[in-house]
């Protein structure tokens, strides 16, 4: 008996989840509903079945809960997911105003260092499920790493990725190029990409894989499923996360809003999504009482991935933001690469993209909107390492508050023993 069918959220038009449809027949977005019931686990037996199966990787652990009809033998998987969950230290927690800080780093997920390598162990692995041969995004560049590595592990699927030319980090287009895509760079912006792959997979059969597709938004679930895990299902106060084409902010409330539906977590968190002062789409719906969306010409901005003026995801992030109270702020470049600058500082290496959550993070803490008490998890989107021409920038210029620039001095014990004020 299938589990799974694909249901549109506006009108509840259903279809088959084999089905290869990205919109309703009206013309609005699909998503995965799944039919808990067929699995007669009461909350504390789905906790246990998860708890139990510890020792599996992350979609497999989960994967009840996110694709249940895909057979596992289909499953393409590099290992993905059980990302780290860290505390903040003291001079952290101090600069943001929270004493109960933690971040859970997706950028620490192989193989490609980013969230997106959940929703593509989902999205690839149905696209091996269904015979599909091709497939493609458009990208800010981590999407297309991701998809582009899991189509070459596949062995059998092709990958084709659309990049907005010159608006990506070399280590981003690197990736896509060293696990074999064809890659293509178009003279316009993230927009106009999604633009042109929405009309290529329409024409031809090649699977999409943005976050249009609902197949992928639910692998993106596993990863708000395995922070109340890792905190022995202790539900934090607050979820921070950057937004872009908004799936990630989407998929973390369709998957927290289950969990609280079955009963395995007992309180609903609140959720506030930060976008950054060049692309605020969602920013402005929400201060205009969650307004129509304007789709707006994104600005350049160090957070290039999120770099999005017209976000798919939109009705769907609304509908999430406001199930849990949720609040949305925007940054601007020099707070989010401060915010950034900061948790680097710690050890802890983060993308430009997660500044901009961290950033709003300090904001809402100054507003009143986060109270210091409260227990804040803040979505680690990527790796720093991703990224290492803004970084190198920040510390350069000497007018950034944190800025560490490397000193150049002649090559002598005399000249180190000044700097590092062990001169006697």
């Amino acid at each position: 008996m299938q589990k799974m069918k694909l249901k549109c959220i506006t009108c509840g038009k259903e279809y088959s989840a084999k089905e290869i449809r990205y919109n309703c027949d009206c013309g609005d977005l699909l998503e995965v509903i799944i039919d808990f019931s067929l699995f007669n686990r009461t909350s504390e037996e789905w906790k246990q079945y998860f708890d139990n199966r510890k020792d599996k990787f992350a979609f497999l652990r989960y994967k009840d809960f996110l694709l249940p009809d895909l057979p596992e033998d289909k499953i393409i998987t590099l290992g993905e997911g059980d990302t780290p969950l860290y505390q903040a230290n003291e001079k952290v927690q101090d600069y943001f105003g929270v004493k109960d800080l933690w971040f859970k780093h997706e950028g620490m997920s192989p193989p490609t260092l980013s969230f997106k390598d959940r929703g593509m162990v989902a999205g690839v692995s149905w696209a091996n499920y269904l015979g599909i041969k091709k497939v493609a995004c458009a990208s800010t560049g981590d999407t297309s790493a991701a998809m582009s590595a899991y189509a070459a592990n596949s062995k059998t699927i092709e990958a084709i990725v659309l990049l907005p030319e010159g608006k990506i980090s070399f280590e981003q287009l690197a990736q896509a190029i060293s696990y074999n895509a064809t890659t293509i760079g178009l003279k316009t912006d993230f927009d106009g990409c999604m633009k042109l792959v929405k009309d290529l997979t329409a024409k031809h059969k090649i699977y999409l894989l943005n976050s249009m597709n609902s197949i992928r938004i639910e692998g993106q679930k596993a990863i708000g499923i395995e922070v109340v895990q890792k905190l022995k299902w202790d539900v934090p106060d607050w979820f921070i996360i950057p937004v872009g084409n908004a799936g990630n902010i989407s998929a973390l409330g369709k998957g927290l809003r289950e969990l609280f539906d079955l009963g395995i977590i007992t309180k609903i968190p609140r959720i506030a999504g930060v976008e950054t002062e060049a692309a605020p789409p969602l920013y402005k719906s929400f201060i205009n009482n969650w307004a129509e969306l304007k789709p707006i010409k994104a600005k350049k901005t160090i957070a290039s991935a999120i770099q999005i003026g017209n976000p798919v995801s939109f009705k769907k992030a609304v509908r999430e933001l406001k199930y849990f109270n949720g609040v949305m702020e925007q940054v601007s470049e020099t707070e989010l690469m401060d915010a950034k600058t900061i948790v680097d500082a710690s050890g802890i290496s983060v993308c430009p993209n997660s500044g901009t959550a961290l950033a709003g993070l300090k904001k809402l803490v100054k507003k009143g909107t986060i109270k210091p008490n409260e227990k804040v998890v803040v979505i680690i989107t990527a790796h720093g390492a991703k990224f290492s021409k803004s970084i190198q920038e920040y510390h350069e210029n000497k007018e950034n508050k944190f800025a560490n620039q490397p000193k150049i001095i002649n090559a002598n014990l005399n000249s180190i023993e000044k700097i590092i004020g062990e001169k006697k």
